[in-house]
């Protein structure tokens, strides 16, 4: 009796068992190169907030004045992925574009001029620009261009000596996150190495004020605007602004004012607070601000009169916002009010005869770079900063790859 086939399998089933086995070979080794490889480029977007300002020599060094250092720190527990990060300045002097890893638990040494700054420490990037004694506001995007981490001291810095050259560094006492800074007990300061302990309990350093005069956070700007909605302007223009800092503002007394034509002012109510990275949506019956469709200028102001954000816009076009996505401002169909905004979807089919025309127009006016951005196929940066973008790509390339393989080999096994 027949209980099983045991019959010596043919060529041809030879060549379809051994071309499966290497197909399901290929997709375990891929499976095994995305889910391990790149899992931690996704990771990064949870963890990038915990990459903070630790340290700044703003002052030098004994040798040089001209020495300045600038410390992150990692506390994550996984690396992050620094490359399309800029560290700058209100004043654009010094203006950093990061590049590299910084570790998990680990300092990134930015030193000026050149590595010989702090001389007995390698430096992970060199920067030119100086630090003004007086102040600075600093701040720190990621490669998407969100606000990371900032210290505002416009009005001086929170701590640190000329003289003895010690160090403005953030407290070890409290939340990394939160800004309590203090004068490093080490003349010198720590690079690479932890922050010293006080021996009396931290405390929040806050800029003094002189005459009375307090000093408001930056980072409350506007972030879409709707001059010409496609129903009546009276009742549907709309104002957004948005909080760029990772804490709670409170813009009470704040203005917001148009400047052209008939320039009206509102000023938020007593008690009005927006979010650490939320939005606020104020509508024109609300505010009695009447946006010019030929053209406006927006501006906030702080209660001291200082000028916290403005923008200004050409022609309104209908139905569409103006709003800032991604560091640039645009026209978009794609409305957002009280939330982020997205890219603006052009709808209109270029061909591949007009495609160049338009492309030389738009570098010669400089406008919408997200549109001749679309017409290239790729965003203008030199690198593609969107992870699900390279990492289809390199799946493409190697499916065709493998692809091409499997054929070979199968044409072999049948020719031998």
């Amino acid at each position: 009796m027949d209980i099983m086939n045991l019959s010596t399998p043919t060529p041809n089933e030879h060549s379809s068992v051994m071309v499966w086995g290497l197909t399901l070979l290929f997709l375990f080794v891929g499976f095994l190169f995305f889910g391990v490889g790149f899992n931690t480029d996704f990771i990064l977007a949870d963890e990038s907030s915990k990459v903070v300002i630790n340290e700044i020599a703003w002052m030098g060094t004994k040798e040089s004045y001209n020495n300045e250092w600038i410390e992150l720190y990692n506390n994550s527990e996984t690396s992050v992925n620094l490359d399309g990060w800029i560290l700058k300045t209100n004043d654009g002097s010094p203006e950093i574009e990061l590049t590299g890893r910084i570790s998990a638990k680990s300092f990134y040494l930015l030193e000026r001029t050149d590595d010989e700054t702090v001389a007995s420490i390698l430096a992970d990037q060199i920067y030119k620009g100086g630090l003004a004694n007086k102040g600075e506001y600093l701040k720190l995007f990621d490669e998407q261009g969100n606000l990371i981490d900032e210290v505002e001291c416009s009005d001086g810095w929170f701590a640190g000596d000329n003289k003895t050259k010690q160090t403005m560094e953030r407290s070890v006492e409290v939340k990394l996150q939160q800004p309590h800074w203090q004068t490093s007990q080490n003349p010198g300061g720590t690079p690479k190495k932890q922050n010293s302990q006080l021996a009396e309990e931290a405390v929040e350093v806050k800029p003094k004020h002189p005459q009375g005069i307090i000093t408001y956070p930056g980072g409350i700007v506007v972030n879409e605007v709707l001059p010409s909605p496609e129903g009546p302007d009276a009742e549907n223009e709309w104002i957004e602004i948005f909080n760029e800092n990772i804490f709670e503002v409170d813009i009470s007394g704040w203005k917001i004012s148009d400047t052209v034509g008939s320039v009206k002012s509102y000023t938020f109510s007593k008690g009005i607070k927006i979010s650490g990275k939320g939005f606020l949506l104020f509508n024109r019956p609300e505010t009695k601000i009447t946006l010019n469709n030929s053209g406006e200028g927006i501006k906030i102001f702080n209660p001291n009169g200082e000028i916290a954000d403005e923008i200004n816009f050409g022609k309104a076009l209908l139905g569409q916002s103006y709003n800032k996505f991604e560091s640039q401002w645009q026209w978009s169909e794609n409305l957002t009010p009280g939330s982020a905004n997205i890219a603006s979807e052009i709808k209109k089919e270029i061909s591949e005869d007009s495609a160049p025309e338009i492309i030389e127009k738009n570098l010669e006016e400089n406008k919408n770079p997200l549109l001749l951005s679309s017409l290239l196929g790729s965003p203008l940066s030199k690198k593609n900063k969107n992870p699900l973008f390279k990492l289809l790509m390199i799946a493409l390339s190697i499916a065709v790859c493998f692809g091409f393989l499997i054929l070979f080999l199968k044409k072999k096994l049948k020719t031998d």
